[in-house]
């Protein structure tokens, strides 16, 4: 009997339902801006996308290579990204829509502890902050799971057993 491969989509899926999951209740707890509790999100990413390389080359019996393992990472990190991309848009203008404002403010607070900046340019940052936070949040989202998704593909890739002996024509 042959042995089905988990698809590399399915496995970006759940790790970003867990990131998700742990988003939600981050928010929904008031912890959210706990840089130490956000870690542990990529923590999970990283966990997540090591494992589905070394799960894959186990399926494929070590008859892979770095290339092919690394490709599966990588293919699980551009389904967690979409997901979690399509997530961020969703919380912050359907699901969470008082976010942008909790973020707005405590961006606000930020700027009058800074004594070297004006009123006036302290408005303009704001304004600025407001108009452009939704491109931010998504190209913070693609740059830094692209980043943690692509090294933790390489490790994955390099920790997995692969058979030296397998030929290209073995694999799929």
């Amino acid at each position: 009997m042959e042995t089905k491969i988990v698809q590399p989509w399915m496995k970006g899926l759940i790790i970003s339902l867990i990131t998700i999951t742990y988003s939600i209740a981050l928010y929904l707890t008031g912890q959210w801006q706990n840089k130490s509790l956000g870690y542990i999100s990529y923590a999970v990413v990283m966990g997540g996308i090591i494992w589905s390389c070394i799960y894959y080359a186990n399926q494929m019996e070590g008859k892979v290579s770095f290339g092919n393992i690394f490709a599966h990472g990588f293919k699980v990190t551009a389904t967690l990204i979409v997901v979690t991309v399509l997530y961020t848009v969703l919380s912050v203008k359907v699901i969470f829509p008082e976010m942008t404002d909790k973020i707005l403010e405590i961006t606000a607070k930020e700027l009058e502890k800074n004594p070297q900046l004006s009123e006036s340019d302290a408005k303009k940052a704001l304004e600025f902050t407001g108009k452009f936070m939704m491109p931010f949040m998504i190209g913070a989202t693609i740059f830094g799971y692209g980043i943690f998704g692509a090294i933790s593909s390489a490790i994955g890739a390099g920790v997995a057993k692969k058979n030296p002996q397998a030929t290209p024509f073995d694999q799929q």
